[in-house]
């Protein structure tokens, strides 16, 4: 009996020992110079984490899980509902300090207001939305946000102008505030609210493949549709599949994580078995089980490998729109750095000029096409 070692991961591209997933702003061509410093963003998600890649830059934790809302200077606690907003504001400000900066978000020197939204029974709902963009908009004139990022949906379709977080969305353009929505994930015709808000930025999502080859890159199965006004959404659309995204610490998939990323990297059956009594426990081996390596369980560990999408000890690959929404935003950080002057109007301007369209989706799935996140900023530079 002989097994192969390395192990692999299962995304495109992927070389035994390298480092091939391409960091978010490698896959937009982001230009580096600009990581917006100054800016004030922020998320509304189901929870947060005090992740090491934001250290020194959680202005707020805000925990609108119920009407009795609680500012607070850090994450006072996470739960399994952390690991999604955890995944939004790092994929776009996170400074990529655990991956020695590879793997750092566009806006990786903005500062962040992260707004709980999700309730004590780890649901979200209109209403909870609703919450925390009342939060925004009441405290507008006590903290300096400029972008909104919002990677969670509503309860169902609607095209009634009068919908609260159709209004809610409005008002904060109206006072200078970009928001920017995940379209959803279903494929479907209909957007619900907050993404059918006209006034917002509403983000689709395209797959790269994990390469630059834009022959390549195909369409994320994102929702989208006619809302009212006649606007059609969404705006653009961002990479949607393979984004680094970070563990949530001190949780037990990342427990886990820890020691398949070791396998990753290890060379032969004696490294292996080393790995497998250090992290039994971990790993969800019996006693038996470790005993022996053996195929039933290297192909055990290889499926919690393809599972757990492991990049490194660090980090696994995720998709949805509810990445490709804060990949926008962290661009709109960009041109707020070197314009602090854009208003909401000019930034959909800019973002929707500078995307480059394809024949190759329809209009109506793709907008104006892919980010444009170098473009954007030329366009932005040449009239500052």
């Amino acid at each position: 009996m002989t097994l192969h070692f390395p192990m692999v991961s299962n995304y495109p591209n992927y070389q035994p020992n390298k480092n091939t997933l391409m960091p978010t702003p490698e896959r937009v061509n982001a230009n580096p110079d600009y990581r917006g410093k100054g800016v004030q963003m922020a998320f509304i998600d189901s929870g947060f984490s005090n992740h090491p890649d934001l250290e020194g830059r959680i202005l707020l934790h805000v925990d609108a899980s119920n009407d009795k809302i609680q500012e607070q200077p850090n994450v006072m606690e996470t739960t399994m509902m952390s690991w999604h907003g955890q995944m939004t504001s790092v994929i776009a400000a996170g400074d990529g300090r655990l991956s020695d900066g590879h793997y750092r978000g566009i806006a990786s020197e903005a500062e962040v207001i992260l707004i709980k939204i999700s309730t004590p029974s780890f649901r979200i709902k209109e209403r909870d939305i609703l919450r925390g963009l009342q939060w925004i908009y009441d405290a507008r004139h006590h903290h300096n946000i400029r972008v909104v990022n919002i990677s969670v949906g509503g309860d169902w379709h609607t095209i009634d102008p009068s919908n609260p977080l159709h209004i809610l969305v409005r008002r904060l353009v109206n006072e200078g505030i970009t928001v920017v929505i995940a379209s959803g994930n279903r494929g479907s015709d209909k957007l619900v609210p907050p993404a059918s808000a006209p006034e917002a930025i509403t983000v689709g999502g395209y797959v790269d493949h994990n390469t630059t080859d834009m022959d390549a890159w195909t369409l994320y199965h994102h929702n989208h549709g006619k809302v009212y006004g006649g606007n059609y959404k969404p705006e653009l659309i961002a990479p949607a599949q393979w984004i680094a995204s970070p563990l949530l610490p001190e949780s037990e998939t990342e427990a886990e994580i820890h020691y398949l990323a070791r396998f990753l990297t290890a060379q032969s059956e004696d490294e292996a078995r080393a790995i497998i009594q250090e992290g039994m426990e971990a790993l969800h081996l019996s006693h038996d089980e470790a005993e022996t390596l053996d195929h039933t369980l290297y192909d055990k560990l290889q499926h919690r490998i393809y599972h757990h999408k492991v990049i490194d000890g660090n980090h696994q690959h995720v998709d949805g729109t509810s990445v490709a929404s804060p990949i926008v935003a962290s661009v709109v950080a960009q041109l707020l750095q070197i314009n602090p002057s854009l208003a909401p109007s000019d930034i959909r301007h800019i973002l929707t000029e500078s995307a480059q369209s394809t024949d190759r989706f329809a209009t109506h799935l793709q907008g104006a096409g892919f980010l444009g996140a170098r473009q954007a900023i030329e366009m932005v530079l040449q009239t500052a």
